[in-house]
C-alpha cells in the first residue's frame, strides 16, 4: 500500500528524524520525501509504502500519537484518495 503523510507545525529539532524512527518501527518504507521551513514553520510531504501485512489503521494510530507527543499536525491519506483529490 501506498500513502501520502504531511507534516506541518513550528520548527523543531528532529522532526524528520522522529518521523522516519517512527516509519522505521513501522515497518513502511519512505519512496520520497520533500520538506520546506519557511519562517519557523515546517512543512513535509513524504510518500510512503508497506506490505498488505501492515494495516493503515495501526500506521494512522501510530502517527496521530507521534503527533501528540511532538506538537505537529501529522495526517496520512491513502495514495489513491490523494490522486483523486487532487483531480478535482
Amino acid at each position: 500500500m501506498k500513502a501520502i503523510i504531511t507534516v506541518i507545525g513550528r520548527d523543531q529539532i528532529g522532526i524528520v528524524a522522529k518521523v522516519s524512527a517512527k516509519l522505521a518501527e513501522l515497518h513502511v518504507n519512505i519512496l520520497d520525501i520533500s520538506q520546506t521551513l519557511m519562517d519557523g514553520n515546517f512543512t513535509m510531504m513524504t510518500m510512503v509504502e508497506w506490505q498488505d501485512s501492515v494495516k493503515f489503521e495501526n500506521v494512522k494510530t501510530s502517527l496521530e500519537t507521534l503527533a501528540n507527543e511532538t506538537g505537529l499536525d501529522i495526517h496520512i491519506q491513502r495514495q489513491e484518495i490523494f490522486d483523486a483529490i487532487q483531480k478535482l
